[in-house]
């Protein structure tokens, strides 16, 4: 009889466990997840609504567009390591007087100080890529911690720079735990709405392949997501640019974002 009863109640339990992810899917799927989304074609708007992750990006306040009612960009930058092509992006920045963010990792920060201490000094946001770039969904709470911490406290006691409140996290991988840590340790994930296979340094098609592959994507209220490990990036940028505001966009600082927007 105890066995009967012991296994009724565990079809019990079971049954009530599948109601609910039937009634709340989305609170069931808290990942990992591997950030993607629907590519903008033709000036239409990107979209994640068929990402499985739309809610909670939404529910932490994570940045995928800004205003969508606006012809706005938003230029980010991936910093792992350094393949001698940053100096020449800074340079088509200052030259174009546009604002960007550089989401550095520890190995960057120790290997280019210079380089980041320039990023500040030339008035670019330097944003949290974690410390040793791991997938944070594999790793604690307080180890999430820990790797933001020590990239904040060096690139502080490197620039100057008082605030660190935006992370891109590693590899685009997340879950509602980093998304929910993160914040709460001060940070706003930054995903993105424009991007292509440019990290590749063995894959680079040209310059023109890199400004056709960003241009195609352009939309308002973009996040444009760009590797400076990419020559076809550093050859590229200043075309980018003039040719988005010939289209009538504005690049604006992320400090500057004062709309979220998710798309349809």
């Amino acid at each position: 009889m105890r066995k009967t009863s012991a296994w009724i109640h565990t079809l019990w339990i079971a049954a009530v466990l599948s109601l609910l992810v039937a009634q709340h899917p989305a609170e069931a799927q808290q990942g990992p997840f591997h950030f993607g989304f629907k590519k903008s074609v033709g000036g239409q708007l990107p979209s994640i609504n068929e990402e499985g992750f739309k809610d909670i990006v939404m529910k932490h306040g994570a940045i995928f567009l800004g205003d969508t009612t606006k012809k706005e960009l938003y230029m980010t930058f991936d910093n792992g390591y350094e393949n001698g092509y940053t100096p020449k992006v800074l340079d088509v920045l200052k030259e174009k007087q546009v604002p960007a963010i550089f989401f550095v990792t520890g190995h960057y920060v120790k290997d280019q100080p210079e380089l980041v201490k320039r990023m500040v000094n030339e008035g670019h946001l330097v944003g949290n890529h974690s410390w040793t770039h791991p997938d944070m969904t594999q790793i604690s709470s307080n180890q999430i911690r820990t790797e933001l911490e020590k990239v904040r406290e060096q690139v502080q006691s490197l620039t100057g720079q008082q605030a660190m409140t935006y992370l891109r996290p590693p590899r685009g991988i997340f879950s509602d735990n980093v998304l929910a840590v993160s914040k709460d340790s001060g940070y706003t994930n930054v995903f993105w709405s424009v991007a292509y296979k440019d990290w590749d340094v063995n894959q680079q098609k040209g310059a023109g392949f890199a400004f056709n592959q960003v241009v195609a994507q352009l939309h308002p209220g973009a996040v444009i997501l760009l590797h400076t490990v990419s020559k076809d990036n550093a050859a590229a940028l200043g075309s980018i640019i003039d040719e988005a505001r010939k289209q009538g966009y504005e690049f604006k600082s992320l400090d500057q974002m004062a709309v979220k927007t998710y798309g349809n």
